[in-house]
């Protein structure tokens, strides 16, 4: 207790910007994270083709499966909030060699799957400038031009560039709503409650299996605010509010996008499937002028997402090198503004890093280097990695409470949610994993196992090195 004590003092020069966001503004970063514009546009597609005509009820599944994992994320909030997340809460239940080991698959998951984010924000403003300009521009350029805006206005204050990227998501809100509402109006002479009918799942429930995993990425960055713990009014209470309002107002916004596409498309799953971006295909065959809402939805969601999905994330760098289970240089802040500047860059740079050396494979193996591939591939590797996180999340909840708060125990919300949390993970873990997938996502499941190796290694080496590791783990709670 002493030693997790002095750790906290050391690092309170470090200490984030306390109480700057409310809860409407990590609910705003959450679902701005999650992007569900550049989600839906590159996700609902496979989705579709995968679960047939009633995919929507594949996103509802997810829908409850990330309800599940807000579960144990909000009960670790309610008894210790921190800017770690998943990193503080296992390494508290398990021990500093565990916490380490979470860190570093926590950060290159993370950074995986953003680099994805970050390369798409650069492929679609491309896609978009073509469409409307008939100009080619290499979608590395707007890439570098859109990620270096984003960075200065992180660097400048949590507050601004989190209201900047909520702004960014109201607005491609307000403009996916006014597509669906269009679409589904002139469609009206022939719509069916099919997509909601389970007889029309294709192949049953082996079919809302294999299209589970597409669906939860739909979701991914519904974690967001628990890494804005430290900056959050009152997190023990505003964090649990923002993620499970987060995720109802994504799923029934889901749904309504998802009957706009498939009504669209007249229920033919197999030509929805076939198109680039469904959602803006709907959207042209509709009204011309709804693509133009479209693109311009998708441009404000992938910032919003590089913004908010960066912010977040890079946190936990921040917080690992704060406690000194990576280099403690990470773990600094901006002396006036209070931001980390340094977990910022590190986590970008490695981004951009990820990028360029796919790049030069892909030119290499006499490949075109197309952003939206990459954004599949990227998006895959990375969301293995934080789903064996979430995996390991779920059980440890409820060795934390029997552990530390034992009187607080619940066998509702600390073990049978829980545990119902892993199970709905592993269905995902084991599509992503299972032999006889196509190159290079064949080979992801062994490099999530070398990196789960590389990261117990260095995890034993450096608690041998630093036995105190496990004593700063989770000693500086967000509002303390």
């Amino acid at each position: 207790m002493a030693t997790a004590t002095n750790a906290a003092l050391n690092n309170e020069h470090n200490r984030l910007h306390q109480g700057a966001l409310g809860m409407v503004d990590i609910a705003a970063a959450t679902m701005a994270n999650i992007g569900p514009a550049m989600s839906f546009f590159f996700g609902f597609g496979f989705v579709a083709l995968t679960a047939g005509v009633a995919s929507p009820l594949t996103l509802v599944a997810a829908g409850i499966a990330i309800a599940l994992l807000g579960n144990t994320l909000a009960q670790f909030t309610r008894s210790m909030p921190s800017t770690g997340g998943f990193i503080s809460f296992i390494g508290r239940t398990f021990g500093g060699r565990s916490a380490v080991a979470t860190a570093l698959l926590t950060g290159a998951g993370y950074i995986v799957a953003m680099s994805s984010v970050i390369a798409v924000s650069g492929g679609f403003l491309t896609i978009t400038i073509q469409r409307y300009f008939h100009v080619h521009v290499p979608w590395g350029i707007p890439m570098l031009v859109v990620t270096a805006l984003a960075v200065w206005m992180m660097v400048r204050g949590v507050a601004i560039s989190t209201k900047l990227a909520g702004l960014f998501f109201a607005f491609e809100m307000v403009m996916l709503f006014l597509v669906a509402i269009v679409v589904i109006a002139k469609n009206a002479g022939h719509l069916s409650l099919a997509p909601f009918n389970p007889h029309n799942i294709t192949g049953g429930m082996s079919g809302l299996a294999a299209g589970f995993p597409l669906a939860i990425y739909l979701f991914i960055g519904w974690e967001n605010s628990a890494a804005l713990a430290e900056e959050t009014d009152d997190p023990r209470r505003n964090i649990p509010r923002a993620i499970f309002s987060s995720v109802a107002i994504m799923v029934a916004s889901y749904l309504v996008f998802a009957y706009a596409t498939i009504s669209g498309f007249g229920y033919d799953v197999n030509k929805l499937g076939a198109s680039e971006i469904p959602f803006i295909d709907v959207a042209q065959g509709t009204l011309g002028v709804l693509a133009f809402f479209a693109y311009l939805a998708g441009l404000t969601s992938t910032l919003g997402c590089l913004i908010a999905g960066t912010n977040s994330q890079a946190r936990l760098v921040f917080s690992a090198g704060r406690e000194g289970l990576i280099p403690r240089w990470i773990g600094r802040v901006h002396p006036v503004r209070r931001t980390p500047v340094n977990a910022i860059v590190v986590f970008v740079g490695i981004a951009l890093v990820t990028i360029l050396c796919w790049v030069l494979w892909r030119h290499h193996e006499g490949l075109p280097a197309d952003a939206l591939v990459y954004f599949g591939e990227a998006s895959t590797m990375g969301t293995i990695l934080v789903l064996v996180v979430y995996f390991v999340a779920n059980l440890a909840l409820p060795v934390y409470y029997r552990r530390h708060h034992p009187e607080e125990f619940s066998v509702v919300k600390h073990l049978v949610l829980p545990l119902l949390g892993a199970a709905a993970i592993a269905v995902p873990l084991y599509y992503l994993s299972k032999p006889g997938q196509a190159a290079p996502f064949n080979a992801y499941p062994w490099v999530a196992v070398g990196a789960i190796v590389v990261a117990v290694i260095y995890a034993f080496i450096l608690v041998a090195r630093d036995p105190e590791v496990g004593d700063r783990v989770g000693s500086i709670v967000a509002d303390h």
